[in-house]
């Protein structure tokens, strides 16, 4: 039987730690968006293939749902603040192993496939890992969740908005594959900073183990199994994503290498997300717990497939940025509501693992969505591509709004467990 993991007395008031994981999730996130930025533009100039740049964007995805569906359990036995830091360093492993190899003995595109493979293998658990500690630090830095949760999500597009254009930078002054270097070192000052702040008491000690590994994990699908709303954002994450989330791993450096053959205007296109992003969560921080949650969830998608459009119609970077930023302001909150709603539903005790097997879920069709864009782009062209995409994008969106479980959003705020 699942022993409940002992809930620890928080003694005194002190924002460190929070602090201490804030930052810590910046660098890394920075590095994570770099990496997003040099790594298709890397295989690009190295392969010049739209459908390559796919695969590696495939096998880059392809761990969230492996390593979201099997690695929760292991988060709650580990504890938050292990993952967290072994998870980073793991990353950091993946990615630096990359220009060593292309800079010494040479690099096979299949050990480019392994290695961001492994690189990526462990982000769905260090996600989970610092979100679950969350509710702790939060209230023993005396703030509410929603505006802890609206900084950590707003901290990913701080990172979007400041490391694109860095990464451009540097990909003309350094090159591609040095850049990689850099991205690599985010990771261990990132592990460095929650091993250094936070305390482990605050961290989620591991749950004692009563029961086999197998039968913790049933414990958590079972638990996301009976949450219809849930299980409803999982299902309509897991289809959105499929549609959408080749469009920043794929789409996107290609259009622009096709278009505008430099990198810098890559990383102003990401960065014009990310300051729209910013803007929105911070907005919902100050007052997403009065709005009202149904309708700020769909008009996120809404205004994320119509952006799609201004691909297909113009060749303006200002026009593209403009319309990505304005779009990315509606779908800012997307975020910290959704980890707001889990906070508020699932049992400290189940943390881990229902944040993983939701994140895997969701996750579950995004590698073959990426693979099925490049080699789309190769075969099919850039236009169709992005009609196909822009379309079902917004059909999706508008098919939300008949989804009976996302009108209990708003429950969940009577229902919170961390309180």
């Amino acid at each position: 039987m699942l022993a409940e993991a002992r809930e620890l007395p928080i003694v005194g008031t002190s924002r460190l730690p929070i602090y201490g994981l804030l930052v810590g999730n910046a660098v890394s996130q920075i590095g994570n968006v770099m990496t997003m930025v040099a790594l298709p533009w890397f295989v690009l100039e190295t392969t010049g293939s739209a459908a390559q740049t796919g695969l590696v964007g495939f096998f880059v995805a392809l761990p969230a749902f492996l390593s979201g569906l099997f690695g929760g359990t292991l988060v709650d036995r580990v504890g938050y603040k292990r993952v967290s830091i072994v998870s980073e360093l793991f990353s950091g492993f993946g990615i630096v192993m990359i220009p060593l190899l292309y800079l010494t003995v040479g690099l096979a595109f299949w050990q480019l496939l392994a290695l961001v493979f492994i690189g990526a293998l462990l982000d769905v658990p260090g996600v989970t890992a610092r979100r679950s500690m969350l509710p702790e630090l939060t209230k023993h830095g005396g703030l509410q969740l929603e505006q802890v949760n609206s900084a950590f999500e707003g901290i990913q597009y701080v990172s979007i908005l400041l490391g694109p254009p860095l990464a451009g930078l540097l990909i003309a002054w350094l090159g591609a594959s040095n850049v990689l270097w850099l991205d690599a070192g985010t990771f261990a000052i990132s592990a460095a900073l929650v091993a250094a702040t936070i305390p482990g008491r605050l961290a989620g000690a591991p749950t004692r183990v009563m029961e086999r590994y197998v039968d913790e994990l049933k414990a958590g699908l079972r638990f996301l199994r009976d949450d219809s709303l849930l299980l409803s954002l999982a299902i309509s994450l897991a289809v959105i994503n499929f549609v959408s989330s080749s469009v920043f791993a794929v789409v996107l450096p290609v259009y622009v290498k096709q278009t505008f053959d430099r990198a810098t205007v890559l990383g102003l296109i990401v960065a014009a997300f990310g300051a729209g992003a910013l803007v929105g969560v911070f907005v919902y921080g100050a007052i997403g717990h009065r709005l009202p949650r149904r309708s700020l969830w769909i008009a996120g998608f809404v205004a994320e497939g119509l952006w799609f459009w201004a691909l297909l119609l113009t060749s303006s970077v200002p026009i593209i940025m403009a319309c990505i930023f304005f779009a990315a302001v509606i779908a800012g909150p997307l975020n910290a509501l959704l980890v707001t709603i889990r906070h508020e539903r699932i049992p400290r005790e189940l943390r881990g693992r229902v944040f993983s097997t939701f994140s895997a879920i969701s996750a579950v069709a995004s590698p073959l969505g990426i693979l099925l864009a490049g080699f789309m782009l190769e075969y099919a062209g850039l236009d169709a591509t992005l009609i196909t995409i822009a379309t079902l994008s917004l059909l999706i969106a508008i098919g939300m709004f008949f989804v009976p479980a996302f009108r209990r959003m708003d429950e969940s705020r009577e229902q919170a467990v961390y309180a």
